[in-house]
């Protein structure tokens, strides 16, 4: 049996003029997916968002939400996707509760329980008006709304901007909770560190194109690793001969440091069968590999 995905684009082009948005992007995202969007500020991750959700046309390609088009599907689609945008804009005069209530109104729904629960695990006071709210508090009133109405499909834009550690915490397992309930979650951000917190799979963008598309697992199977080496004695460490996946980068008496490509298992076998004493591997060095997907200059939005 075979299941469409939630978010499927086919050479998805948008231009703004002589400028690329995004450019011929291929990309599934799977039902129950924790997918990151990674890129830097101006890749292109906006854009692709906002042709997601039908706010903007296609100039090629195209893309499906939830089994629709959509620029076409229009509410259909819209009625099931919850949204966060990177730049949230609330009236100074509104409420959490106030904006529940709105939201609630326009989509057939009594939100104010949902809304209650999810105030209280974000630590958020309903009642306090916009204009006397910090920018974590007013990051908390668009997660709520996004979530409150359990959305089979999240597109979060930069969600944890403005909180604090411990409510970044708070988010990544009600996100995950959602995800094992059968939401989608997808997680645009430029931070390295909260995608792999997070997400199982990501999509890394760079000036519009999709360069890399796989899970975490794989990524980190390929990220490069800080080996230290400490052999018997000097005389030992001399005569040793790395394998082609080490890297030696400094030989100092009896100890080798050295880049590790490739799989942990095989540098253990090989270690087993050398006079070592010692060995102490990093955790894989994914902001290497991201960073290595660039060059300069990038795209035309966030």
């Amino acid at each position: 049996m075979t299941h469409d995905p939630i978010i499927a684009a086919r050479g998805l082009t948008r231009r703004y003029g002589r400028r690329i948005g995004v450019d011929d992007i291929d990309l599934d995202v799977s039902a129950g997916a924790l997918f990151g969007f990674l890129g830097p500020n101006g890749a292109g991750k906006t854009t692709f968002i906002r042709l997601v959700l039908g706010f903007l046309r296609p100039s090629e390609g195209s893309v499906r939400v939830l089994g629709h088009d959509a620029w076409g599907g229009g509410a259909r689609v819209k009625r099931d996707v919850g949204y966060l945008p990177g730049d949230l804009r609330l009236y100074p005069w509104m409420t959490a509760a106030g904006a529940l209530a709105i939201a609630g109104g326009v989509r057939g729904l009594d939100l104010r329980e949902a809304g209650r629960e999810l105030a209280e695990r974000f630590e958020l006071e309903t009642t306090v008006r916009v204009r006397a709210m910090s920018r974590g508090m007013r990051q908390k009133v668009g997660l709520i709304l996004a979530l409150a109405h359990r959305p089979r499909l999240l597109i979060l834009d930069e969600p944890t901007s403005g909180l604090d550690p411990i409510m970044q915490d708070r988010l990544a397992q009600v996100l995950r909770e959602r995800a094992a309930e059968g939401a989608t979650v997808f997680f645009s951000s430029h931070t390295l560190s909260e995608v792999e917190q997070l997400c199982d799979s990501v999509a890394i963008v760079r000036r519009g194109r999709i360069v890399a598309s796989e899970s975490l697992r794989d990524l980190r199977r390929r990220a490069r690793r800080s080996v230290t080496i400490d052999f018997k004695d000097a005389a030992t460490a001399a005569a040793a001969t790395p394998p082609a996946f080490l890297s030696v980068e400094r030989r100092h008496a009896a100890t080798w440091r050295a880049s590790l490509i490739g799989e942990t298992a095989q540098l253990v076998q090989w270690v087993a069968t050398q006079p070592v004493v010692d060995l102490i591997l990093s955790p894989p060095d994914l902001e290497s590999l991201f960073r290595a997907y660039y060059g300069s200059g990038e795209g035309v939005d966030a």
